[in-house]
C-alpha cells in the first residue's frame, strides 16, 4: 500500500492569511454596525407602528367610521 503525504488541515483563516476581514477593513465593520442598529431600530419602528397605521388609514377611508367601529371585531 502507497503511503500519502501529511493532510493539510484548512482551518478557519481561509485564504485570507489568517487577518481579520474586521481588522483589515474598518470602515466595513463600521457599515455592518451602522446597518444593524439601523435594522433593529426599524424592527422596532415597524412593530410598534403597524396598528395604528391601519387605524389613521381606517378612519381616513371613504365611509368615514368613528374609532369604536374600526376596533370593534363586528
Amino acid at each position: 500500500m502507497a503511503s500519502r503525504g501529511p493532510l493539510k488541515s484548512k482551518g478557519k483563516s481561509g485564504r485570507g492569511g489568517g487577518k481579520n476581514n474586521n481588522e483589515e477593513y474598518p470602515v466595513l465593520k463600521s457599515v455592518k454596525e451602522w446597518t444593524n442598529w439601523s435594522l433593529k431600530k426599524a424592527k422596532v419602528a415597524v412593530h410598534y407602528g403597524f396598528i395604528p397605521l391601519i387605524i389613521v388609514i381606517g378612519m381616513n377611508s371613504d365611509p368615514k367610521p368613528n374609532l369604536f367601529q374600526l376596533l370593534s371585531p363586528v
